[in-house]
């Protein structure tokens, strides 16, 4: 028969007047007033007898008087019991308590488990897009920035390179950033990609966020592709050009549209933009990018934890 304390309410011995929960292992820090025993104020009411009379502590109404006192004492005896074996422990010394908190939580909250993110968070080879329900991998020689400038989930190129058209800037050779579609009533995410891979273009070859023209600028387009696509079960659309700048070697920009799995569904736009160029990724990685993209906590593809894709 095993000496472990049962889960339950026991005196503190810390605190007077003071029941601590004790969980099986370890007392917690739900504590409650411990009731009091209730108390006769007065002299005992007189109590009939069966002759018609009145009782008193020697005849009937003194035996309910003394039922009263002995069910204290057992009240008391158990709790002294209890006290007595909480100090035994496992080890045979008794567990520390921890400090008392102002008032008890409800049973409710003591049995619900503390939420927990996504197991793909820290994963430095999944970026978690957490808004959406999302994971994208993150291919070899990519990282997720802890900040940038553009107000979006990024990653990116580890290395980077001074921008053709301002030495002063840095540029990377691949982006891809997923963020809320926001300020628009469009709902298809075909007509969405449509008219949003024109401001995909001009955040990544025309002008960057602060005005500067990095790259000279955009002197011509060219659509490589429009057509819809299968992303983390929900189906999309994706439009992708080819841009020729006014200086460096110009690059390949997508926007790719879709709803969330999660909440209201609302739309999703990912764009990627990839320098062309011996130093740029290759384009396909756009399309291995895409088929990754799972719901989080997917059951069927871990969320995207552990993927690893090649440049």
């Amino acid at each position: 028969m095993s000496d472990a304390t049962p889960p339950g309410w026991y005196p503190d011995a810390a605190t007077p007047g003071i029941e601590r929960w004790w969980d099986g292992m370890a007392w917690t820090a739900h504590t409650r007033p411990i009731a009091p025993v209730a108390q006769q104020s007065g002299p005992p009411e007189p109590v009939a007898d069966g002759n018609g009379g009145s009782g008193s502590a020697a005849t009937g109404g003194g035996t309910r008087i003394v039922a009263l006192a002995v069910a204290g004492l057992v009240v008391v005896g158990a709790a002294v019991t209890g006290a007595v074996l909480l100090g035994r422990g496992d080890g045979g010394t008794r567990p520390k308590a921890r400090p008392s908190s102002s008032a008890p939580l409800p049973a409710a909250d003591r049995d619900s488990p503390s939420p927990s993110g996504s197991p793909a968070e820290g994963d430095p080879k999944v970026l978690v897009d957490q808004l959406n329900g999302i994971t994208l991998p993150i291919p070899d020689g990519w990282e997720k920035p802890e900040s940038t400038v553009e107000e979006a989930l990024t990653m990116r190129t580890v290395d980077s390179y001074n921008c053709p058209g301002d030495s002063s800037d840095f540029c990377y050779h691949g982006t891809v950033t997923t963020r809320t579609a926001s300020g628009t009533d469009i709902t298809s995410a075909e007509e969405l990609a449509k008219r949003d891979i024109t401001t995909a273009a001009d955040s990544a070859y025309e002008e960057n966020i602060v005005g500067d023209r990095i790259h000279g600028g955009i002197t011509s387009h060219r659509q490589l592709a429009s057509a819809s696509v299968s992303v983390a079960g929900r189906t999309g659309y994706q439009v992708r050009w080819r841009i020729t700048t006014g200086k460096g070697p110009g690059g390949y920009v997508q926007s790719l549209v879709f709803p969330s799995t999660v909440g209201s569904e609302s739309l999703i736009v990912v764009r990627y933009a990839f320098d062309a160029g011996p130093d740029g990724p290759p384009l396909s990685l756009m399309d291995t990018i895409t088929e990754a993209i799972r719901p989080i906590d997917d059951s069927g593809t871990s969320g995207g934890v552990g993927s690893s894709v090649a440049p």
